[in-house]
C-alpha cells in the first residue's frame, strides 16, 4: 500500500515505518510540525519517502493516517481528495482526553467513513468515540536489544517538557521521589530542571533530549527505570526501558497496570510503597537485574515489533476494502 502520515510521535512511527508498505511522509522546506518528513537522527527503512505537498496530488494513496484533527484539511488541500470520503483514512489516537476523562467527545465522533485506532485499552475506554469503527493497536517497537547493566545507583526518568506539564507527568513528585533514589531525567525541556525552584536542592538531574541510541545506552546503566506518570497515554519510552532489560517502579496510572506485570518490578499509587520499592532495587543490584529479565521477556511478548505489524496490516487492509465497497460506481 501506499500510506500518507505525518511523523509526529518519533518511536510510534519508527516501529510503524518498519512494515511492508511505502509510506509518503510530507516534507515542507523548513520543516516544522506539518513537514518534517524524514528525520535525519532516526533509521529509517527505505520504504518511508518524502514527499512534497505538491507531489501528494498525483500520488497514488491507499491509505491516509491522521493522527491530529488539522491533518484532514492539510490532506484534503495537499492531495485534493477529502480522507473518509474520497481516500481511505485511519485516524490514530495517541493520548489521553485532556477534558473531564469519561465525558469528553472524541474529534472523530460519530464519523462512519474511517476507523479510530486507540493505542492503549485505557484510552478506548476513556474517549467517547460514539459510533465511529473503533479498534486497539498495542504498542510495538523495534527492539533496543538487552543492554542492562544497572552499574549506576540511580532511577531513570524520561518525559518531555517536565516543567511546563507539572501534574500531568508527575513532576511534582520528583523531589519526594528523590529522597528515596537519585533522579535522572531524560528529555525535552529536562536541563531546564536544575533552575526549577520546584526541584532545586533535590537528587535530580536533568539530562537533556539526547539521540534515541544515545538515551537506551544511557537509561540502561541507571539501576532502575521510574515511570511516575499520572495521566499520560503509555509511553514508549517505559516499554523501551523494559525491553532494555530495566526493572519498573512506576504508578498504577492509566495503562501502566497492564504493561508492568509484579515480577517486571512494582506498579502502585501507594507513594511509600513506591519510594520503598525504587529503593529496594538500588540496594539489590540482583533483584534489580532478575527483575529486569522478566520486564523484557513480558515487554518482548507483549509489544513485539512483528504482532504490531500485523495488526496494522489488518486495520490498513480492511479499512481500504470498506473504503472500495462505500464508493459509489460511476
Amino acid at each position: 500500500m501506499n500510506i500518507v502520515l505525518w511523523h509526529v510521535h518519533g518511536s510510534w512511527t519508527t516501529a510503524f515505518v518498519q512494515g511492508r508498505h511505502r509510506y509518503l511522509l510530507p516534507r515542507l522546506p523548513g520543516g516544522g510540525p506539518w513537514g518534517g518528513g524524514r528525520p535525519a537522527a532516526w533509521d529509517w527503512p527505505a520504504g518511508a519517502v518524502e514527499r512534497a505537498p505538491e507531489e501528494l496530488a498525483d500520488a497514488p494513496v491507499d491509505v491516509v493516517i491522521v493522527q491530529r484533527p488539522e491533518e484532514f484539511e492539510l490532506a484534503t488541500r495537499w492531495l485534493r481528495r477529502m480522507p473518509g470520503r474520497d481516500v481511505a483514512c485511519v485516524y490514530v489516537e495517541h493520548n489521553t482526553p485532556r477534558g473531564p476523562a469519561v465525558t469528553s467527545r472524541h474529534p472523530v465522533a460519530d464519523h462512519h467513513g474511517l476507523t479510530l485506532v486507540h493505542v492503549t485499552h485505557f484510552n478506548a475506554l476513556m474517549w467517547d468515540a460514539g459510533a465511529t469503527p473503533t479498534t486497539v493497536i498495542e504498542h510495538g517497537i523495534v527492539d533496543p536489544g538487552h543492554r542492562y547493566t544497572g552499574t549506576t545507583p540511580a532511577a531513570a526518568v524520561v518525559v518531555n517538557e517536565p516543567l511546563r506539564r507539572g501534574r500531568i507527568t508527575g513532576t511534582d513528585l520528583l523531589p519526594q521521589l528523590a529522597e528515596s533514589v537519585p533522579l535522572d531525567v531524560f528529555g525535552m525541556g529536562t536541563d531546564r530542571l536544575a533552575g526549577s525552584e520546584h526541584i532545586r536542592g533535590a537528587r535530580i538531574r536533568g539530562c537533556g533530549d539526547l539521540p534515541q541510541h544515545r538515551m537506551h545506552t544511557e537509561l540502561a546503566r541507571r539501576r532502575l527505570y521510574l515511570h511516575p506518570m499520572r495521566w499520560t497515554s503509555l509511553g514508549l519510552a517505559l516499554i523501551e526501558a523494559m525491553q532494555l532489560g530495566m526493572p519498573v517502579v512506576a504508578l498504577a496510572t492509566t495503562e501502566a497496570p497492564a504493561a508492568v506485570p509484579p515480577e517486571a518490578g512494582l506498579c502502585t499509587n501507594d507513594l511509600d510503597r513506591l519510594t520503598a520499592g525504587a529503593r529496594e532495587l538500588v540496594a539489590d543490584p540482583e533483584l534489580a537485574r532478575s527483575r529486569g529479565l522478566a520486564a523484557r521477556a513480558h515487554a518482548l511478548r507483549r509489544y513485539g515489533l512483528d504482532r504490531f505489524l500485523r495488526d496494522w496490516d489488518q486495520v490498513l487492509e480492511s479499512t481500504a476494502d470498506d473504503h472500495t465497497a462505500r464508493r459509489p460506481v460511476a
